[in-house]
């Protein structure tokens, strides 16, 4: 072999491996950069969640005493909504698990049922039906 074609064969060797020390640098610089950016995205996310939870707490809290405040004035009061009652064994007993009781309080009238409006007069109800879960 003549010396240029050794030359030659030295000069791609030498390349070759300058190419490969530059990828290989090049790797761990974007590992690093990975990392950097991984730390800081989580320290923005921790700060950010943390702010962000500290604004909704000092947006809600007002508002959250003013609702208190307001339902301890109106709970004595019949704002004319409807409302739940439950059947007991002293009113309405026949309609105890019962599947049609619909028990709501219009603007103060009790609807039982939409087949006895006012409860049933007896203690068990004829069209009484066991109430599925």
């Amino acid at each position: 072999m003549e010396q240029w074609q050794k030359d030659l064969v030295e000069i791609v060797e030498t390349v070759a491996d300058e190419v490969e020390r530059f990828f290989l640098g090049m790797s761990e610089v974007v590992d690093a950069f990975f990392e950097l950016t991984e730390e800081v995205s989580e320290q923005v996310h921790n700060n950010i969640v943390t702010e962000v939870d500290q604004y909704l707490q000092d947006l809600a809290e007002p508002m959250l005493e003013a609702y208190w405040e307001l339902e301890d004035m109106v709970a004595d009061v019949d704002p004319g909504f409807p409302y739940s009652v439950e059947p007991t064994s002293e009113k309405n007993p026949a309609c105890i698990g019962c599947s049609h009781y619909h028990g709501q309080v219009y603007g103060g009238n009790l609807l039982v049922c939409a087949m006895h409006p006012h409860g049933c007069e007896d203690e068990n109800c004829p069209d009484w039906e066991k109430e599925e879960y």
